[in-house]
């Protein structure tokens, strides 16, 4: 690369850093104000139990504790923890041998009425009388009972009340298990004996195990604590109740947590659109300062991306969370716009920002992407924009890719709709592409002409010979016209070749010398053979009257109201390059008085003369485009001089002048490349070859005859 790039020899100066801030503050601040123009909420004034007359929706994404949530589960966790009792092992046997002790005292009588050494009138007197509470059955089993069979029956007694009062017996159970008690005997007993042995016993079964309120309410507390709180999440929009449904405690602790009866300004949304802002706004001028330089200290190119940067949020924001309008929204158009006026790169930047903006407002994905396909493949089919066609076929390209977003989306379960959403979806998208199509081609000329920035309709209007000072060029300074228009050729087939601008190459060329209108006699091409005054004036003197004529094109451009972009062309055609034929006669007069340039003295001399004098102002080429304006233009004056036009000598020619301009740094301040350079080099000599072709030689009789047919005809033949 012949030239640094803008971005690698800039610096970010103090003035930079102030025209970055004034610029994003200002965007920032009206980026926040649009996407948070709904922060301020009435006052819904609904408490629990009251009937929702509107529906109800979350502001924002939220997650917070559910009190009513927690200590429902908190209820549930104490509700599964079983009572408390005060039961041991150790317990129960100290109980189980206390009640074996009251079971001995309570049965001595009859323990003492089947001792061997009573007699049987005796022993039936004992137990007529042991254990008064026994039953009319019970004391007749007492009364038929051998010693060893009441040996049997004490003893089952005993085992089977000792086994009860082990186990944990609690008061609540102690009625059920002397009820039960009876069917707890084994052994051999008979029906009776059990039923005797079960009367004794029962009186003695006693609770081992009591309930602890204390130690009950500690293990309930003890679980409560033990759950974690209830988070609850709301999304943006997701509705908190219906209309016509009653508030229930839910809704209204969700209504409470978003401040809804409070109608207060949303400070966190704030702070969310601000930062949404800030992202937006810094990604915007960071790109635009970093890869296009150019667009950095042109205001009007800023304040027109800035402008559609914010009717776009604008739209996006008055139809967020509508069924269908976002995906209505002629949002391509914008990208459209962009790829068109300033160049692809910035339209992508500004198509991707407002699909971030848009899956924000909207709080989906599948609308960022439906913004951003549609923008990119808008920008790919519009190209330049400069047919009709080209907008009926971007709309186009803009439907379909709409229509894969949606299909995609639906298929991959993003959204829950039915074949007639899917219709309607359609619908919209050949609406937003229609829409975006329309927007596009009924605006891009208008937005060029306001912010100053030449537009293809422009540029083929300022080509046709038909604009006034182009005409006045061909009748005042006929020389300069044909010049101009061969210039135009060379520059626009170079342009071509290395893929630079062609129209605005052939527009630039058609201007480039406008202001050789102020003096034409001047220029050696409108003097048709005539004298040549520079022939009677000093060297310095024509300099100066060859450097009047960019000042000059410059004023009659700006009173002709040519775009600036286009009037940019007319000092860095010339850059700062030398006037070779005027320095030379310079240096040869000052060293004619020493002997001319042969002597020392006189190269002395020479070397003395200022070159600055003979130097125009620049700039130098700040584009491609200009490097082609000012490389043809001194190809084709050169070339014209040439006596002989073959293919060396115009090759030869061609080399001189691109190597002049490169050894003098002409093209330090554009994008050229050494490969740029070799295909200009082809280009210029290939049209050249073209231009100034060797004609057939036709006898005399066929020019005669040619000659006759032209007069009868009133036409003409060229060769």
């Amino acid at each position: 690369m012949l030239a640094q790039r803008a971005d690698e020899v800039s610096r970010f100066t103090r003035g930079d850093l102030t025209r970055f801030a004034a610029a994003a503050l200002a965007l920032i601040a009206v980026l926040t104000a649009i996407l948070s123009s709904d922060i301020l909420r009435p006052a819904l004034r609904l408490e629990a139990g009251d009937l929702a007359t509107v529906d109800v929706r979350a502001p924002r994404a939220l997650t917070y504790i559910s009190t009513i949530q927690t200590e429902a589960a908190r209820e549930e966790a104490r509700r599964s923890v079983p009572n408390v009792y005060t039961y041991s092992t150790e317990r129960g046997l100290t109980v189980a041998t206390e009640q074996l002790a009251a079971f001995s005292r309570r049965v001595a009588s009859i323990d003492a009425a089947f001792e061997d050494a009573l007699l049987p009138e005796d022993r039936l007197a004992i137990l007529e009388t042991a254990v008064d509470d026994l039953s009319e059955a019970g004391r007749t089993t007492l009364l038929e009972l051998t010693p060893d069979r009441w040996s049997a029956v004490r003893g089952e007694a005993a085992r089977v009340l000792d086994l009860t009062e082990r186990v944990e017996l609690r008061d609540s159970d102690v009625a059920i298990v002397r009820q039960e008690i009876e069917g707890r005997m084994a052994g051999d007993l008979s029906e009776a004996e059990r039923s005797l042995a079960a009367e004794l016993i029962r009186p003695l079964i006693v609770p081992n195990s009591t309930l602890s309120e204390e130690q009950t309410a500690i293990a309930r507390e003890a679980a409560a604590a033990a759950v974690e709180p209830v988070e609850r999440s709301w999304a943006a929009n997701q509705i908190i109740v219906r209309e016509g449904a009653i508030v229930d405690e839910l809704a209204f602790e969700a209504i409470e947590q978003f401040g809804l009866n409070e109608g207060r300004v949303d400070l966190a949304t704030v702070a969310g659109w601000a930062l949404l802002a800030v992202l937006v706004v810094g990604a915007l001028l960071t790109w635009v300062r970093r890869f296009r330089p150019e667009y950095w200290h042109r205001s009007n190119v800023l304040l027109l991306v800035a402008l559609l940067l914010v009717v776009a949020t604008f739209a996006l924001k008055l139809t967020a969370d509508r069924a269908f309008l976002p995906y209505i929204l002629p949002t391509a158009a914008i990208s459209m716009l962009i790829a068109i006026l300033l160049d692809a790169g910035a339209a992508v930047l500004l198509t991707a920002l407002l699909a971030l903006v848009a899956g924000a407002v909207n709080g989906s994905v599948e609308l960022a992407a439906y913004t951003f396909t549609g923008g990119l493949a808008g920008i790919v089919a519009v190209r330049k924009g400069d047919r009709l066609g080209m907008f009926v076929q971007a709309a186009a390209a803009v439907f379909l890719a709409n229509v894969l977003v949606v299909t995609t989306f639906t298929l991959l379960g993003t959204q829950d709709r039915d074949l007639l959403g899917i219709g309607q979806l359609w619908g919209a998208s050949f609406v937003a592409a229609g829409g975006a199509g329309v927007a596009a081609v009924g605006s891009f000329a208008v937005l060029g002409s306001v912010f100053g920035i030449l537009t293809v309709f422009q540029m083929l209007e300022l080509a046709s010979s038909s604009q006034p000072v182009l005409r006045r060029l061909l009748v005042e300074a006929p020389g300069t016209y044909h010049h101009s228009v061969m210039v135009a050729s060379l520059a626009e087939r170079a342009a071509e070749a290395i893929g630079a601008d062609t129209l605005l190459t052939r527009v630039a060329a058609f201007y480039h010398d406008l202001g050789k209108l102020a003096n034409p006699g001047a220029f050696i091409e409108n003097q048709a053979g005539g004298d040549n005054p520079h022939d009677q004036l000093d060297p310095e003197t024509s300099a100066q009257i060859l450097k009047a004529h960019v000042a000059d094109g410059i004023d009659l451009a700006y009173r002709a109201g040519l775009p600036k972009a286009v009037i940019a062309f007319i000092p860095q055609h010339h850059g700062t390059a030398v006037m070779s034929y005027f320095y030379a006669r310079a240096r040869e007069q000052a060293a004619e008085p020493y002997g001319g340039l042969a002597t020392p003295e006189g190269r002395k001399a020479a070397d003395a003369v200022d070159i600055r004098k003979f130097r125009h102002a620049g700039p130098k080429p700040q584009t491609r485009e200009a490097a082609l304006i000012m490389l043809a233009d001194g190809v084709e004056a050169s070339v014209r001089s040439l006596s002989a036009r073959d293919e060396p000598a115009i090759r030869a020619m061609v080399s001189r002048i691109m190597d002049e301009r490169l050894s003098d740094g002409q093209f330090d301040e554009c994008d050229l490349t050494f490969r740029d350079l070799d295909r200009i080099r082809e280009a210029f000599v290939g049209q050249l070859l073209g231009m100034y072709h060797q004609r057939v030689a036709y006898p005399q009789s066929k020019v005669v005859e040619l000659e006759s047919r032209r007069a009868a005809s009133g036409g003409g033949e060229g060769a």
